[in-house]
C-alpha cells in the first residue's frame, strides 16, 4: 500500500537534488551513461587531438551524483563541483578518487586551471542570460588558454519537445524508484520551461511512498549559446548534434 507525502519544495531548489538525493543512482545511475561518455570521449578527441591517455585535467562545473565523470575519470584527472552536499555525497561514493568542491557554477573561483571544463545537463537550471553568461565566465577563467571547453543542454529552444518520460531501477537491497517527468513549456516567448516529477520510491522493506518535484528550467536559442560562448572567450565555437538529439557546444579558451 502507498502512502502519498506531497510537500511544497524550498524556494529555489529542488527536492531531487536535497532531500531525494540519496535515490539519485537508481535514478541516473554510471550505467546509463556508457555510450554518452564515449561520445563525450570522441568528440573531445576530434576537437583537440589529445591522446585518450590520462593525464590532462578537467574541471565538471555541476557534477550532481557523478555518474558521468564515473567514466571521464578514466581519461582525466577530475575536479568535481557542485551546489548540492547531497549529491556530492552521491558523488564521492561514486567516485573516491576525485577532488570534489561545493560551488555554484556562477561564482565559483578556484584559482587555477584545467585543460578540459565541462558542463553537463546541470547548465539547464540556469534560467536567465545573465545566469548563463557568468557560469560561462565562470568557465572561461578556468580554462586554460587553448583549453576544451564542452557544454550539454538538454536542448536549445529550437529542439525543446514537450512530453512525458518515465523510467526507473531497483536496488539489490529491495529499494526501488519508479518516475514519471511531465516537460511542458507555459509560455513559449520566454527563457523557461517545467518539468514536474513524480516519484515511487520503495524502500528496503518493501514500503512505497510518493514524492512529488517542479524543476524550471532554461532554454536558450542556438544563435545565443554560440554568441555567449564566443564572448565569454572561447575561439572555434561550433555546435554539433550528437546521437541523442543534442546540440553539443565547444570552444577553445583564446589567450587572455
Amino acid at each position: 500500500m502507498s502512502r502519498r507525502t506531497d510537500r511544497p519544495q524550498p524556494a529555489g531548489e529542488c527536492r531531487l537534488y536535497g532531500e531525494l538525493a540519496r535515490w539519485w543512482p537508481l535514478l541516473s545511475p554510471p550505467s546509463h551513461y556508457v555510450d554518452e561518455a564515449a561520445q563525450i570521449d570522441a568528440r573531445i578527441t576530434r576537437e583537440t587531438g589529445w591522446s585518450s591517455r590520462r593525464g590532462r585535467s578537467a574541471l565538471e562545473l555541476g557534477c550532481g551524483g557523478g555518474s558521468l565523470a564515473f567514466h571521464l575519470k578514466k581519461r582525466f584527472a577530475l575536479t568535481l563541483v557542485d551546489r548540492s552536499p547531497g549529491m556530492l555525497k552521491v558523488s564521492r561514493a561514486v567516485n573516491p578518487e576525485c577532488e570534489h568542491r561545493r560551488g555554484d557554477m556562477t561564482t565559483l573561483r578556484l584559482g587555477r586551471q584545467f585543460d578540459l571544463v565541462l558542463i553537463h545537463d546541470a547548465v539547464m537550471y540556469l534560467t536567465s542570460e545573465s545566469m548563463l553568461r557568468a557560469a560561462l565566465a565562470t568557465a572561461a577563467a578556468h580554462c586554460r588558454p587553448g583549453g576544451l571547453f564542452m557544454v550539454l543542454p538538454d536542448c536549445v529552444r529550437e529542439t525543446l519537445r514537450c512530453g512525458v518520460e518515465a523510467g526507473g531501477e531497483d536496488a539489490a537491497d529491495g529499494r526501488g524508484l519508479r518516475y514519471l517527468e511531465w516537460v511542458t513549456d507555459p509560455d513559449p516567448a520566454d527563457c523557461t520551461y517545467e518539468a514536474a516529477f513524480a516519484f515511487l520510491l520503495r524502500d528496503a522493506r518493501g514500503r512505497t511512498t510518493v514524492q512529488m518535484d517542479r524543476h524550471v528550467v532554461g532554454v536558450f536559442a542556438r544563435r545565443q549559446w554560440r554568441q555567449w560562448i564566443a564572448q565569454a572567450g572561447f575561439a572555434r565555437v561550433t555546435a554539433l548534434r550528437d546521437p541523442y538529439g543534442r546540440d553539443v557546444f565547444t570552444g577553445l579558451r583564446r589567450p587572455d
